[in-house]
Formats: structure tokens, sequence, C-alpha cells
């Protein structure tokens, strides 16, 4: 199978792509952008097919911003976004120019009060923390304009419980941030004595007065890192 990831991301996770799910995720991965594409192009004579988000060319584009060698935190979030224009590839990120989403707006509220840095609303591109480490992971890397889920169960729950065991075996000192119940399942078997596991409830505007605001994941982070000898990230 030739998955376009950088090259130590392919040889840590190369086991995945030669399994028969995998194949199966791909082939209707493939069918749903080209569907949306031939509507998209004659949408007056091609039966209707929802938009995919992410842009096709960024479904692994956490791996790619992320380099595996610098790799000091790992969030772990749901669906892509399933808006137009909103999903980029990042879990919780938008491009420039898009405005943040409620619970990214959150994200930036508890970073505020937690470590003091004022954060600008206009800007929720995360290539920022990514290129510092931070691997921001949805759990399912595409998803049907306004369907959520929609993709969850063809493979890609499999294929990212697969990258969370391989770097939990394979890498140790890492911080994963697990907001909300469903991250907390995916991170239930990570190894807690070798690494910084932090829960606390989702950001969405529906939970974050249960348990995200006042969770301090961020300075607790660099507290984590610096103790192991590692940069901090710059939230």
């Amino acid at each position: 199978m030739d998955v376009r990831l950088p090259a130590a991301w392919k040889e840590l996770l190369a086991r995945e792509f030669d399994k028969p799910y995998f194949g199966d995720l791909t082939d209707f991965v493939r069918s749903e952008y080209t569907a949306a594409a031939r509507h998209a192009a004659a949408p007056e004579t091609v039966a209707y097919a929802p938009p995919i988000y992410p842009a096709a060319r960024n479904v692994f584009r956490a791996f790619e911003k992320c380099a595996l060698d610098e790799l000091k935190v790992v969030v772990i979030g749901q669906d892509p976004y399933h808006g137009p224009g909103q999903a980029n590839g990042l879990c919780f990120s938008v491009d420039d120019g898009v405005v943040p989403p409620p619970s990214l707006r959150n994200i930036f509220k508890e970073i505020a009060a937690d470590i003091g840095t004022p954060q600008t609303l206009r800007n929720g591109n995360l290539d920022r923390w990514a290129e510092q480490g931070v691997l921001l992971l949805n759990s399912s890397l595409s998803v049907r304009e306004g369907q959520a889920n929609s993709h969850s169960d063809k493979g890609w729950q499999v294929f990212t419980d697969a990258v969370v065991e391989a770097i939990n075996k394979n890498k140790q000192g890492v911080v994963y941030m697990l907001w909300g119940a469903f991250a907390q399942k995916k991170g239930a078997a990570i190894d807690t004595e070798r690494n910084l596991v932090l829960k606390a409830a989702h950001p969405s505007p529906l939970s974050a007065h249960n348990g995200f605001f006042g969770c301090r994941h961020f300075s607790r982070a660099n507290e984590y890192l610096e103790s192991t000898g590692k940069t901090p990230i710059i939230w």
C-alpha cells in the first residue's frame, strides 16, 4: 500500500498498511472523495455526493506537520470538523482566517487562564503546535460534510488505535491530553509510568465547565517536559 507519510511515521506504522482493513479503508475513502469531486464538477448530471473533509491532500497532515523524532505531546480528537472550510487535518485546528470553532475558543481561554499568555481568537491554525512536536490526531481522518462519525466505522478507528499503540510502545516521556470520554477510552492502555496522561472534560461548550476549564493541562505538560529535559511547548 503506497501511503504518503513521512518516512519515520511510515516505518513505525508499516504493519498496518498491509492489513486487509486498511486496503478496504483506502478503497472506501478514495471512492468518497471521487464521488464528491464528480458531483461538484457536474452537479446537474451526477448524483449528489457530499463533500469530504479535510481536503484529500490533508488526510495525513497531522503526521506531516509533527516529526516523529520531535514528538512530545499527543492530543486526541474525534472527527474532523464537518462544516465547510474548517477541517485542515489537525484536530481542533482551522486554517488562517477561519473563525475558531467553540471548542477551540475554549482551549484558548484555558491556555490564557493557565499560563497567562493572551490568546488571539483570530488565528486558530495550530500548525505552530504541531511543528513543536504536538501530534494533533483525530480518531477518524475523514468525514462527510454535515455527518459526524460518517467514516468512523470504516477502519479509521482501527488505524488510529494502532497509532496510539505504536507511540506508546516505542516512545516514552510523551504527554497525552485526553479530553472527554471518547479520547480517554482510546488512550486507556497508555503506560502511565513512562508517560504523562492528562484527563479532563471535552472543551466543547456542552462540557467545558465540567472539568476542562481549570484543568491546567498546558502548564502541567510543560512542567513535565522540562523535568525530562525537553523544551516546553509555546502554546
